[in-house]
């Protein structure tokens, strides 16, 4: 009989399952949990979203496509790109210097270029608190993710991260607006990343996902000619960013489709070539009929949906800091709260006592090195969000 735990790899041993998932096994068990867990819009896809990719179905695109993305969506993407970052961009099949190319979701995108850029003992510098997957995407690479402490405060910002770069660096990690944080740096410290990027010859990966859910104090203007775009601050908006930065977007979480898997990066040349090459050899192409319908999504508002979690957000802040710290979430749909230290009792005891409660919130040891936050999810009807805002404060006042 084959010993397998024996056969598998040190790399697999290595990745753990997400503490995320165990929450949501522990809340199976619950009859009728508030779930203020889920990473995931709860409003329903646009319908014109939808019945673009019932009829690229209907209409038979349903084989593989071009490994960079279809043409239609790739034009798309190049206006909004010179618009939004002012890059001149293209398709990967033309000489331009910065392409552009469809991936299956940011994590796709993400892992392309970890793949394409990391090797033994290479590192990555990302912040701390993370999104789940950024230092296993290094262990799966052979490579040493270097976490940049952010707290209390969750910005990652040039000074924090100088003094963590070594010869064996070549990337620095960002993501603003952050999960779990809701995070957004300034105009300035964007810039200062990018400056100190450009001078140590190190690749900035720019994780956007959440850039068109940034709130009124946070956004900045961005001019194109006759036109004014309300948009997350970006390490790409400054010039000669294209040489250096890896921009990574989505449409998951802007219009509710998580699970079509679609996203795009734009950026150096040599690096998308060596990611479209990698991309052939594993998810070969973005879904085609969810290409089609991320086309279709490009025209459709999000104003109204980003204004109502504008108020979520303000309503949760204001809730939460009566009993404990919590940093202002610039974007994003998460709260990144302190567990009291008068409890004295870890964030993962903390969710514990939440889901007695039958309340689904995730601990900070998820995202951290730390556990002493829980990351709270206000993407979910407002009836229950103030339900469980009730229990949690509660529970937090406790003692």
């Amino acid at each position: 009989m084959l010993d397998l735990d024996r056969l598998l790899c040190d790399r697999a041993r290595q990745v753990d399952a997400s503490g995320i998932r165990r929450v949501f096994e522990l809340g199976a068990k619950l009859s009728n949990p508030i779930n203020l867990s889920i990473g995931q819009p709860d409003f329903p896809v646009p319908d014109a979203i939808k019945q673009a990719a019932i009829e690229a179905i209907k209409s038979d695109h349903n084989g593989y496509t071009l490994t960079q993305g279809i043409g239609a969506l790739i034009d798309r993407l190049t206006q909004l790109i010179k618009l939004d970052v002012g890059w001149d961009v293209s398709g990967l099949a033309t000489d331009s210097k910065t392409p552009v190319m469809v991936t299956s979701g940011t994590s796709g995108g993400l892992l392309l270029a970890f793949m394409s850029l990391l090797g033994p003992c290479d590192e990555v510098i990302i912040p701390d608190p993370y999104f789940v997957m950024y230092p296993h995407l290094a262990t799966m690479c052979d490579a040493r993710a270097v976490l940049c402490d952010t707290y209390p405060e969750m910005r990652m910002t040039a000074d924090l991260v100088e003094p963590l770069i070594t010869d064996r660096t070549k990337i620095v990690l960002i993501n603003s607006p952050s999960n779990p944080a809701g995070a957004v740096l300034s105009r300035q410290e964007c810039s200062d990343l990018l400056d100190l990027c450009r001078a140590k010859g190190l690749l900035l990966i720019s994780d956007e996902i959440y850039d068109v859910f940034t709130y009124s104090e946070s956004r900045s203007d961005v001019a194109r000619g006759d036109q004014s775009l309300k948009r997350c601050p970006s390490p790409a908006r400054f010039d000669g960013a294209e040489d250096c930065v890896l921009l990574v977007r989505g449409f998951g979480k802007t219009y509710g489709v998580t699970g079509w898997r679609m996203g795009y990066v734009a950026g150096p040349r040599p690096i998308l070539e060596a990611m479209s090459r990698f991309q052939q050899y594993t998810f070969v192409c973005a879904p085609a009929p969810a290409q089609w319908g991320a086309l279709a999504a490009l025209d459709v508002d999000m104003a109204d949906h980003v204004g109502d979690y504008e108020r979520r957000r303000d309503l949760v802040v204001d809730q939460l800091s009566q009993v404990t710290e919590v940093p202002m979430p610039g974007g994003a749909f998460y709260a990144f709260a302190k567990v009291p230290e008068h409890l004295g009792i870890t964030a993962s005891e903390f969710v514990e006592r939440c889901v007695e409660k039958s309340v689904l919130v995730i601990p900070g040891s998820v995202f951290s090195s730390r556990d002493t936050h829980i990351r709270l999810s206000y993407a979910t009807d407002e009836a229950s969000l103030m339900r469980g805002l009730s229990i949690v404060c509660e529970l937090m006042s406790e003692g």
